[in-house]
């Protein structure tokens, strides 16, 4: 027992030591880079915000992201804002009867209100948490959430891909740009889900799914192509597999912030079984890994510019395989953000609260801005980059 004993801590260090100094690498802030020149305003067709997990619960008007996002998209012409899913946690929105039913309507109101005060168009995809937390009434839940944004009766704001169908809804935005939306927990839920031959999706297996987004990306033109889903294809994060030492040392924090309560050796059962693929929400996991592979033979031959999820509560930016670039932007709830870490192929990540801009001009180019938000509902950029 003590030789097994001494074997598992011989392995844990081992572990927190390729964490530490493998070829991910912690990111605090930006790397030095001259920044981009500014997009021209005139020339600019549409401006697409991106941002994912703000549904986190707070008062009205005080969330600080949310303010800040609310003020970036009324001061431009032909915004669009892009919920990347987890619009509301911890269980999306539950049954009317349910305790926590006002709590959760109040949370994704607080985001139907930065559209109608803003003025911009919105989508809202779906995340795990909206399905109920991956749980068994998850599409009951995803349904529910559907309905309450369509009884706000704005033409303007759409839940895309609806029904709980897996997509793609393809929306085509001003003159340049074309959304491929996807419900990707779709691929991930174990519990009842339209799918086979009773489901009145459009969609309803995955090569189905897989045959209509090529078709969306092949069909595209001149657009740009930018799909968007809860689920990236690629993260520094923890759903990438990446936990610090804190993760091992104190691993109850994933379930409460405060308990710092250190149970080493013990403690690394949880990141090295989540980054073994214990976790279906996880990259490493066979059900997430099949559908990354179905996803990129759908790109083969015509790359779109953009990936955008969430998931991971951090700001990445990452040059894709697949995809010209995967944006991670998933910290759309004041500080609920976590550890990131530089793959070989970031080109920026923050663990930081914050958005994307993506500026599209009408000759074709595009513009990203990272934006970070302080406590106050300010926002600044910190990184640009030009993605054509």
């Amino acid at each position: 027992m003590r030789s097994r004993a001494w074997r598992l801590a011989f392995l844990a260090s081992l572990y927190i030591g390729f964490e530490g100094c493998g070829h991910a690498r912690a990111v605090g802030a930006a790397a030095a880079a001259p920044p981009a020149p500014p997009a021209p305003p005139a020339e600019i067709d549409v401006t697409l915000f991106l941002i994912g997990d703000a549904g986190g619960p707070a008062p009205p008007d005080s969330e600080p992201v949310l303010l800040a996002l609310r003020a970036a998209a009324a001061a431009v012409p032909h915004a669009v804002i892009v919920f990347l899913g987890d619009n509301v946690y911890p269980d999306g929105i539950p049954d009317s009867a349910a305790p926590n039913r006002a709590t959760a309507e109040r949370t994704l109101t607080q985001e139907l209100h930065v559209l109608e005060s803003s003025g911009a168009r919105g989508f809202f995809v779906p995340g795990n948490h909206d399905w109920a937390s991956m749980g068994p009434g998850g599409w009951d839940a995803i349904r529910r959430q559907e309905r309450f944004v369509g009884a706000r009766g704005d033409a303007h704001v759409t839940f895309l891909p609806g029904g709980g169908c897996p997509g793609p809804a393809v929306v085509d935005v001003g003159h340049v740009v074309r959304l491929v939306a996807l419900d990707t927990q779709w691929w991930l839920q174990e519990g009842p889900k339209p799918a086979g031959r009773t489901s009145s999706c459009p969609t309803r297996s995955e090569g189905d799914v897989i045959d209509s987004v090529r078709a969306a990306v092949h069909t595209a033109g001149t657009r740009a192509v930018v799909v968007v889903g809860h689920h990236p294809p690629a993260s520094g994060g923890a759903h990438g597999g990446h936990f610090g030492w804190r993760d091992h040392v104190f691993p109850l924090r994933n379930l409460k912030s405060w308990l710092w309560i250190p149970l080493p050796l013990i403690g690394s059962a949880y990141p090295i079984a989540r980054a073994e693929g214990i976790s279906s929400q996880d990259i490493s996991s066979r059900a997430y890994a099949r559908m990354r592979v179905a996803l990129d033979s759908a790109f083969a031959g015509a790359r779109p510019l953009i990936y955008a999820g969430g998931h991971d509560h951090t700001l990445q930016v990452i040059a894709g395989t697949s995809t010209r670039y995967v944006l991670v932007s998933g910290s759309g709830t004041f500080g609920h953000s976590d550890r990131v870490a530089a793959l070989d192929s970031t080109r920026f990540a923050r663990d930081a609260s914050g958005f994307m801009r993506v500026e599209f001009l009408r000759d074709g180019r595009a513009r990203l801005g990272v934006l970070i938000v302080d406590r106050a509902g300010n926002a600044a950029e910190e990184f640009g980059l030009w993605l054509n």
